[in-house]
């Protein structure tokens, strides 16, 4: 039993759907990435000098 009707990638239907699906698609994974939580672009290596100045402590060398 054949199913009559179903669009296929060879269809004119498929081929625009894939043309404004694709920068759709695009988009969402560019604003995904932009927004998820990257722990390197916050990492903090320890206190600094102002912390150092500001508790009496010797700036280390």
């Amino acid at each position: 039993m054949a199913l009559v009707g179903t669009a296929t990638s060879s269809t004119p239907a498929a081929a625009r759907t894939r043309l404004w699906s694709a920068p759709l698609v695009a988009l969402w994974r560019g604003i995904v990435r932009d927004l998820s939580y990257r722990p390197e672009l916050h990492y903090m290596r320890g206190p600094g000098p102002a912390w150092r100045a500001k508790h009496g402590i010797p700036e280390r060398r």
